[in-house]
């Protein structure tokens, strides 16, 4: 497997809208610096599940991994998550956190702070895109029907068109 540099990862950005909406400030190297749509503050002990601002679309010959900024480390707040985002995900990621500072105080993460790296990575082998039920999570119906198209086009044999809709279909009833 490879990294994909910041290069790259602007030009798959640019075709499929790897990351959406994109802030031009937070590539770095070798990937992305994922924030958190809403202000939340974690006392100690406290798990949180948040939000990632940002869609994410892993393209079917890549897996993306994540890693924290060390900011919020350093401070005691710990990922739980698994660091792998499945080939062919597309959606906004729920990220598992918990404040496990030594002194005990809240950790408050702001909207448009740099939170978690994002790194993506090509795979080997035939794809095999994620066809689980998280699929568009925490997407509305204009942004899950933009990436229905760009998936359908992009990749017609990977993901059909009626596929895909009724996958989000079936995910916007939930969220209702």
């Amino acid at each position: 497997m490879t990294v994909l540099g910041s290069s790259v990862l602007k030009q798959l950005v640019e075709k499929y809208r790897v990351i959406h909406p994109i802030d031009p400030g937070a590539f770095d190297g070798d990937g992305y610096v994922l924030t958190v749509r809403e202000d939340r503050t974690l006392h100690y002990l406290e798990h949180r599940n948040m939000v990632s601002r940002e869609i994410v679309f892993t393209p079917p010959d890549c897996v993306a991994h994540l890693t924290s900024k060390s900011k919020f480390g350093r401070l005691g707040l710990s990922f739980l998550n698994s660091v792998k985002v499945h080939s062919g995900f597309v959606g906004r990621l729920a990220l598992e956190l918990v404040n496990l500072s030594n002194e005990r105080t809240p950790i408050t993460i702001r909207q448009g702070d740099p939170l978690i790296h994002i790194e993506f990575l090509r795979r080997e082998g035939e794809p095999a895109p994620y066809a689980g039920r998280y699929m568009f999570q925490f997407m509305d119906d204009s942004e899950s029907q933009m990436y229905v198209g760009i998936l359908s086009e992009g990749f017609p044999t990977l993901f059909p068109r009626e596929k895909l809709e009724a996958i989000r279909n079936e995910r916007l009833l939930k969220e209702d």
